[in-house]
């Protein structure tokens, strides 16, 4: 989270602390690189898990044939795809990154996979939403979140733009609570994952600020707490795979 103080307005970029105005270009340069092998990362990484993730998040969505959609942070387009099911052609899902590559790739996915008609495409920082308020049903995030730079404005945002008995999903890593795995888990995010980065996307940096980025991010109740902050009520968290992942939930009343 940014500091507050003028004078030393700087944030986390991974284990770095840098000016708060770079990071934005700095995540971005990240996901430029690793935009190409992304989905096969995301498959090597998470053996596969991170596909029962989403669908999990979804079905604590709760989503509805006609209601329209605001994806953040959507890359490649995993949950959009999905959604964009469920919600069917009266309904809408618009996919948001301030990724141009990414949200591309997402696009092209899309495409080859025949969903068009109730889907958009809008590059767009989470922290400045170009919608009005009350104006979706729904609002997801999935790993996304942990890489802006200002959490709560983000958060505040989501609430703006979800109408009343609208929910917030945020789908993110969180805080391993089977202890005895820590060292186990440390290994693979420090050393193995890294190594992976490297011999299958040329790109070893990027993989360790990936790492790096889940260590700094708030725990499950910390990113509660955030959430709460920011006005949404209801708020709850679901742990997935003993807490690598945790899936939030926050209405607006």
């Amino acid at each position: 989270m940014a500091s507050n103080d003028k004078q030393s307005d700087t944030t986390h970029f991974g284990f770095q602390q840098v000016p708060a105005a770079e990071k934005a270009a700095r995540v971005g340069q990240v996901f430029r690189s690793v935009a190409g092998k992304y989905d096969l990362m995301n498959d090597l990484m998470s053996m596969g898990l991170h596909r029962l993730w989403k669908r999990q998040a979804i079905n604590i969505a709760n989503i509805r044939r006609g209601q329209r959609i605001l994806d953040l942070a959507s890359g490649t387009g995993d949950l959009a795809r999905l959604m964009a099911r469920k919600v069917g052609p009266q309904g809408k899902v618009i996919l948001s990154d301030i990724n141009e590559a990414m949200l591309n790739r997402g696009r092209a996915r899309l495409v080859d996979d025949g969903v068009v008609g109730n889907v958009d495409f809008v590059i767009a920082n989470a922290e400045y939403l170009p919608f009005p308020d009350n104006y979706f049903d729904r609002v997801t995030i999935a790993f996304g979140l942990r890489n802006v730079t200002r959490k709560e404005v983000a958060l505040a945002e989501m609430r703006r733009v979800i109408k009343p008995g609208g929910c917030v999903i945020v789908l993110e890593f969180s805080q391993l609570y089977l202890k005895p795995l820590q060292p186990l888990y440390d290994l693979y995010s420090f050393q193995v994952l890294p190594r992976m980065g490297q011999l299958v996307a040329d790109d070893a940096d990027s993989y360790r600020y990936l790492a790096e980025s889940i260590r700094m991010h708030p725990d499950q109740e910390g990113l509660k707490g955030l959430m709460e902050e920011a006005g949404l009520e209801d708020c709850e968290y679901f742990n997935l795979s003993g807490g690598v992942v945790a899936v939030h939930r926050g209405y607006k009343y």
